[in-house]
């Protein structure tokens, strides 16, 4: 099913002559992975930021530290700030972030594990929703790259 969404958001994106850049967290890069399984994609897909640590998304993104904080890596503010920062630092017009518990552990009563914040930039919009997905680590990490990947195919429609 990745392969048929991938190949969907390549055509989709040569079409409108536009490039994809991802943000990622708790996916570990497991979106740009997907991406670049597909011959080709270097035509369309610009580059991933794999920004596990907090360091790291103020360095590579620009997320501001009082921001993560404040409200903690898994939050709306951060995922925005995580895809707009991806858009800034690329040359990249498309964008998706990815922020959240994959598990087992760092779950809390408000952010339980498989919560995750998505951000999405296409031209004119930003984008951000909660999702939580259920299962293990493995699992929740499948769940965010399908859905990341379905949603980049909806919003360019």
């Amino acid at each position: 099913m990745t392969v048929d969404l991938v190949t969907l958001l390549a055509q989709r994106l040569l079409e409108k002559k536009l490039a994809l850049v991802s943000a990622e967290s708790c996916t570990g890069g497991l979106i740009a992975a997907a991406c670049t399984d597909l011959a080709g994609s270097s035509a369309w897909f610009e580059r991933g930021f794999v920004t596990y640590s907090n360091e790291a998304k103020i360095e590579l993104l620009g997320v501001e530290e009082r921001l993560l904080r404040r409200a903690g890596a898994v939050c709306e503010g951060v995922a925005r700030a995580m895809v707009t920062g991806a858009l800034a630092h690329s040359r990249a017009q498309v964008a998706v972030a990815v922020t959240g518990v994959a598990g087992p552990t760092g779950g809390s009563p408000s952010k339980p594990v498989g919560t995750v914040w998505f951000g999405f930039a296409v031209p004119g919009q930003v984008i951000t929703e909660k999702r939580h997905f259920d299962g293990n680590r493995a699992a929740v990490r499948e769940a965010t790259v399908q859905h990341a990947l379905t949603r980049l195919l909806e919003l360019l429609t």
